[in-house]
């Protein structure tokens, strides 16, 4: 027997005629009545009692029935897996990344994915994380690395890379660095460097501030922590950053965690769905990569 003759069966007992079953199918009324001869032929039963006006299912037919509809089930089952798989081999990801991210274990993600599925086209591109988060609700993303303040955006799913609090950043001759506890309030007597509007880190500051009704002086913004290091090196305000941006610098510049805000701020991969088989893909190669990661 073959999936063709399961398949005229199937459409025979749901229709109870032999005509709406060949419509249903596309083929002739007698290509259909010869393929089921051939079906009970090869079971040595017959499967329908044609003497009324309706066709109706013998003993031997109800029993096959629910088999039939099972074996026509897993083929589609394997054709949708082979699909996804095809899919996935020739589709596009496209991933997005906020901007002044140099996290290199998303780079070995990608790296890692691109080695296994060579047909994919990766499209990267750079944006503050409240326009990524956006473009992945609006599935213009595939999926983001960005930066939020505490919680994963509504709607979305997400990875956790990093949560942590938030530290000022000032030269070792700056009057700050020589305290050894640092609140908001002592904070936004001094010109800030931060990040702009738009990027989690800004955001989790702005929630801090506006919480304790504070009016910081934002003296200069920059996208990149590198940036932020170099104009508080400089003596041109005190930069706004996380722990972990922060202990790249520690050779040049004094790091202090500001005591009073608690809401973390959050690195994290989001994506709307895995309906596509290359996000779920490069979400567990993105697991491993940050898994392998080094403590900062």
């Amino acid at each position: 027997m073959d999936l063709r003759q399961l398949e005229y069966f199937v459409a025979v007992a749901e229709e109870r005629n032999f005509t709406r079953a060949a419509g249903r199918v596309h083929i002739s009324q007698s290509g259909v009545s010869a393929q089921i001869r051939r079906l009970e032929q090869e079971l040595g039963a017959e499967l329908f009692d044609r003497s009324g006006r309706t066709v109706t299912l013998t003993v031997a037919g109800s029993a096959a029935l629910e088999h039939a509809r099972a074996a026509l089930a897993a083929a589609e089952a394997v054709g949708q897996a082979v699909g996804q798989v095809t899919d996935l081999i020739r589709g596009r990801l496209t991933v997005g990344m906020v901007v002044g991210c140099t996290l290199t274990p998303l780079f070995d993600a990608l790296a890692a994915f691109h080695r296994a599925h060579q047909g994919v086209e990766i499209a990267l591109l750079e944006d503050n994380s409240d326009r990524l988060v956006e473009a992945v609700r609006a599935d213009a993303v595939d999926l983001a690395l960005v930066g939020t303040a505490g919680t994963t955006p509504d709607g979305l799913q997400s990875l956790t890379i990093i949560s942590e609090r938030l530290v000022a950043v000032v030269p070792p001759e700056h009057p700050l660095a020589r305290r050894r506890r640092l609140t908001l309030g002592d904070l936004v007597a001094h010109p800030i460097v931060c990040m702009p509007p738009g990027t989690g880190l800004r955001t989790v500051f702005d929630r801090a501030c506006a919480a304790q009704d504070l009016h910081p002086g934002i003296a200069l913004q920059a996208g990149a922590a590198d940036a932020m290091a170099d104009l508080a090196s400089r003596g041109l305000g005190v930069a706004v950053l996380s722990e972990s941006m922060a202990a790249s610098y520690r050779d040049r510049l004094t790091a202090l965690v500001i005591d009073d805000v608690d809401l973390p701020a959050v690195l994290a991969l989001v994506w709307k769905s895995t309906h596509n088989p290359a996000v779920r893909e490069l979400i567990v190669h993105s697991r491993q990569a940050f898994t392998r990661r080094e403590p900062a």
